[in-house]
């Protein structure tokens, strides 16, 4: 947008033709003296950028949006040098309503770009002063999405304990803002993410904690998974149809609301939460979150070739009553890493435990005819060897400790 004129609209729940007329007007005055109609607003904005967040509120006012637009595309804006931008945090409205081959712009888009959350080491760039145990622990509440990394005032644990407290606190309300963007009825669908949030991760043990029949779940768990809501995993070593599928939340600002905030919710609205509840369980919630660091904090050596080969695959492994945390593969070299993760100090004592269990493990996996190397990720570890990382070896990706 350097050096272009540029009008960006943050798009509202009613009355848009009105609230863009007068944005547009200020770097565009014609546009002041137009029709109070989209057709007419273009007309004068031919050559600009116009960029409009938050599309699906305009297509919630109107159904019909979407044509007008394509009519503006086809007619106000062709042969022009317009640059039309729309944005959206509805995965499912965008998908269906904008990106889709029913919707009336399919074919007249020149690009789509999926935002996805910033990864764990972006972290440092917000909080660069911190630890690397500081950050992770932000991380578990915040993921990498921006609009909660700039919530987050420090120290964090001390502006947590004043949110939670705060009458208006976006945390009660935050969970509900998100889904209703995406589904209509969001009673089932925050049973299901519950169930997930609290280890029911298989199709079996969420029926049976909501009591609904598979059949009925079924729906709800594919709407969730296309909003990402919920990512569903298989054994690295299976193919995607696997039914051995898991089924898990997909980021941690989510995990964190069901974890700690949604069983708790009258303790807020009556401003007597206390804080520690979730600090005595945050250790143990952060385990899961480290596993999401430890395999980016993987794939970014494999990128560095700081591992003893180069994998193309990267997973946990399961089967039955055995896991293992994460294995990585080349499947051309036959070369497999089998890797445990521990949010928590290890002794030597402890870390020739972990690789004896991860071997026995290992020999499970099917991997006969492959190259095993062993190694461990954990907070902190007394006495390291290769292949055996802590939060001191963030620093070896070239990032300050």
């Amino acid at each position: 947008m350097k050096n272009r004129e540029h009008v960006y609209y943050l798009a509202i729940e009613g009355d848009n033709l009105k609230h863009f007329k007068r944005f547009a007007s200020k770097v565009v005055p014609e546009v002041a003296h137009a029709q109070e109609d989209w057709e007419s607003y273009f007309h004068f904005l031919k050559d600009k950028i116009v960029i409009i967040d938050e599309f699906p509120n305009l297509i919630k006012e109107d159904p019909k949006i979407v044509s007008t637009f394509q009519r503006i595309v086809d007619i106000e804006l062709k042969n022009t040098k317009t640059k039309l931008v729309l944005l959206g945090s509805s995965i499912s409205m965008m998908s269906d309503k904008v990106l889709s081959y029913k919707s009336p712009l399919f074919g007249r888009r020149t690009a789509s770009m999926k935002l996805k959350p910033l990864k764990f080491f972006h972290l440092r760039d917000f909080f660069p002063n911190l630890s690397w145990e500081e950050i992770v622990e932000i991380y578990g509440f915040t993921d990498g999405i921006p609009y909660y990394l700039e919530k987050v005032k420090l120290p964090f644990w001390k502006w947590l304990e004043e949110e939670f407290k705060k009458p208006d606190t976006f945390l009660k309300d935050e969970l509900d803002f998100l889904m209703k963007y995406e589904f209509s009825d969001v009673t089932m669908y925050k049973k299901i993410l519950e169930a997930i949030a609290f280890g029911k991760n298989t199709l079996k043990e969420i029926r049976d904690y909501i009591k609904v029949k598979h059949s009925d779940l079924t729906p709800y768990l594919s709407n969730l998974i296309e909003t990402e809501f919920v990512v569903r995993k298989v054994p690295v070593t299976e193919g995607v149809r696997s039914k051995k599928g898991r089924y898990y939340i997909s980021d941690n600002f989510v995990a964190f609301w069901f974890r700690y905030v949604n069983p708790n919710l009258s303790a807020i609205e009556e401003g007597i939460f206390d804080i520690d509840e979730i600090r005595k369980d945050y250790s143990n919630y952060l385990g899961s979150v480290f596993e999401k660091v430890a395999k980016q904090f993987l794939i970014e050596l494999n990128k560095r070739k700081m591992l003893p080969f180069r994998f193309s695959k990267i997973g946990p492994w399961w089967h039955k009553q055995e896991e293992i945390d994460l294995v990585a593969l080349n499947e051309r070299e036959k070369k497999a890493l089998f890797v445990e993760v521990k949010w928590s100090a290890l002794r030597e004592k402890d870390v020739d435990k972990l690789l004896r269990s991860l071997e026995r493990k290992a020999e499970k996996v099917g991997l006969d005819d492959f190259m095993k190397f062993y190694g461990i990720v954990a907070r902190r570890v007394e006495g390291k060897d290769d292949l055996i990382w802590d939060l001191r070896d963030f620093s070896k990706l070239g990032l300050s400790t």
